[in-house]
């Protein structure tokens, strides 16, 4: 008779999900005995980095991660990493060991007497199975649904003494029906909705497209520019953009809206018509207050995402594939819209300057960091008050290039970029961290250096927290405590876990330094630069 462990094997097996990113513990080590070949485990040092890891992996692989926590205190660390994994709609599946069943109702130790309440609310679905025989089956149920738009993360709680249990004849046959199942999500728009909203774009004085990370995410990219470039419409990125959903060298590329409701509706000035793409309506903060829209101007938002719709706070609101709508547009909008748009608007030059003392501005460090990279670079970025230098300085234009956390939670930027490399190994992986973003995940540089991954981490170092200043100013809070770190030494931290480091000074070292880290395959490589500090503005 087979096992429940078998069983699960084959389901794993059968979605893809051969590669487990772990930091076990005693209630997880019979699921993980006589672990087969054609498995690879990835060990991180601390749970959020394990769950971080998978995140970019995840995104960077288009396949669905899964996770191996411990228990209930494993699961509590890994919780502000899953909110991450969920705000960036990752494809994950989360599961913990439990202790044995016959002692869960005393509460022995390694017991998690709420394991499926612990990780709510940032899980699409929380299950313990019933009994032994449902465990893979329920494991193939949270591959679908952390597979079905939104995508997002699911959890599922194992007691330890499940995968030793032998399934009967009837329970290894479901096992394995469940394992064969797939469920496919392509629903488009009906030819009624689309003839009404080709008719509103073409009807508006001066519509205004807005692009959001779902376009990219879901493989939407060339549609919505065929789309754009068919009606020679601006084009905006949704603000706090977690990905690059439309080529940032394009002439109708106009930016990056803000996240503040006032200020916001001031970039929109002028427009009518917003027609909103796989993004919220809106990511906002900080509180700014204002109208959501320029008086006399309408939205329309195109999601996959039924909550998103609704919880718009202005406008209507088509739930659909996004590849599918935005081509259903582009056709109708054929028959309505005569060819030609808008005159491009060209981009300058970006220009290397040095601050004070031959230290680097945010914008000339990104330059140079532009400059060494390769052209089909993936970019992870956790430096959170150099974004719009980051942008100005790469100007992204492929799809699947850039990673940033939507969930304004740190410590994803060091432990994706691992796991962004393994997705996609034959990308380099390029992560700019800021010297505050990297100690949230700093364990995962044992991670990239124990198993050879070559991630070149470039770390901006300013001894602040740079971001948290900025929203002093703007929230009135000036003179709080702990916005400086003084006395961190990143070099002398990567060289400690195995990773080769150095210090930039000046822009050619820094290009020449990102040059020869991507071009090697040998293992991590940590480049510190000293900048200036700009804040934002908005």
């Amino acid at each position: 008779m087979r096992t429940v462990r078998e069983a699960v094997l084959d389901v794993l097996r059968a979605r893809g999900m051969t590669t487990v990113f772990g930091n076990p513990g005693s209630t997880e080590l019979p699921m993980l005995k006589r672990f087969p070949e054609d498995f690879r485990y990835v060990l991180g040092l601390q749970e959020a980095v394990v769950v971080g890891m998978a995140d970019g992996f995840a995104l960077a692989s288009g396949t669905t991660a899964l996770v191996n926590l411990h228990t209930g205190p494993g699961t509590g660390n890994a919780m502000g990493a899953i909110l991450n994994a969920r705000a960036n709609r990752t494809p994950m599946v989360v599961t913990a060991g439990q202790q044995v069943r016959a002692m869960l109702t005393m509460e022995a130790l390694l017991s998690n007497p709420q394991a499926t309440l612990l990780p709510q609310p940032a899980v699409k679905w929380a299950y313990e199975p019933p009994r032994p025989a449902d465990v893979a089956p329920a494991l193939a149920r949270a591959a679908q649904l952390a597979e079905t738009p939104p995508h997002g993360p699911v959890f599922v709680s194992l007691p330890m003494d499940d995968f030793d249990a032998e399934l009967t004849e009837a329970e290894d046959r479901d096992a394995q029906g469940a394992a064969a199942r797939r469920v496919t999500h392509a629903t488009g728009p009906a030819p009624e909705t689309v003839r009404h909203l080709a008719d509103r774009i073409a009807g508006a004085r001066s519509a205004v497209l807005v692009v959001g990370d779902d376009v990219d995410a879901s493989g939407a990219w060339d549609a919505v520019v065929a789309l754009a470039e068919r009606t020679g419409l601006p084009v905006w990125a949704a603000p706090v953009s977690a990905r690059v959903a439309f080529p940032r060298n394009h002439p109708q590329f106009r930016g990056e809206l803000v996240p503040a409701i006032g200020p916001l509706t001031q970039q929109l000035y002028g427009h009518d018509l917003v027609v909103v793409i796989g993004a919220p309506v809106f990511r906002y903060y900080p509180y700014i207050p204002g109208s959501y829209l320029p008086d006399g101007a309408e939205l329309i938002l195109l999601t996959r995402d039924a909550e998103e719709a609704a919880r718009a706070p202005v406008g209507d609101a088509v739930v659909a594939d996004l590849a599918l709508s935005a081509r259903a547009l582009t056709d109708r909008l054929a028959d309505l819209l005569p060819p030609g748009g808008p005159a491009p608007r060209s981009h300058e030059q970006v220009r290397i300057t040095e601050g004070p003392d031959g230290v680097l501005t945010p914008l000339a460090a990104m330059t140079a960091i532009a400059q060494g990279a390769p052209d089909h670079t993936l970019w992870v970025n956790e430096s959170p008050s150099n974004v719009p230098q980051f942008h100005e300085a790469t100007r992204i234009s492929t799809p699947g290039s850039y990673l940033f956390s939507a969930g304004g939670g740190l410590g994803f930027g060091a432990a994706a970029a691992v796991g962004a490399q393994l997705g996609a190994p034959g990308r380099p992986v390029v992560a700019v961290i800021g010297d505050g973003s990297i100690h949230y995940a700093v364990q995962a540089l044992w991670t990239a250096a124990a198993y050879k991954v070559p991630v070149t981490f470039v770390v901006l170092s300013n001894a602040r927290y740079a971001i948290l200043q900025w929203f002093a100013q703007i929230e009135h809070a000036q003179g709080a405590p702990g916005l400086d770190i003084p006395g961190l030494d990143i070099t002398a931290i990567a060289t400690g876990y195995g990773v080769r480091a150095h210090t930039a000074h000046g822009a050619g070292e820094l290009t020449k330094l990102v040059r020869d880290a991507t071009a090697q395959q040998d293992g991590p490589v940590l480049i510190d630069v000293p900048i200036t500090t700009e804040l934002p503005s908005l």
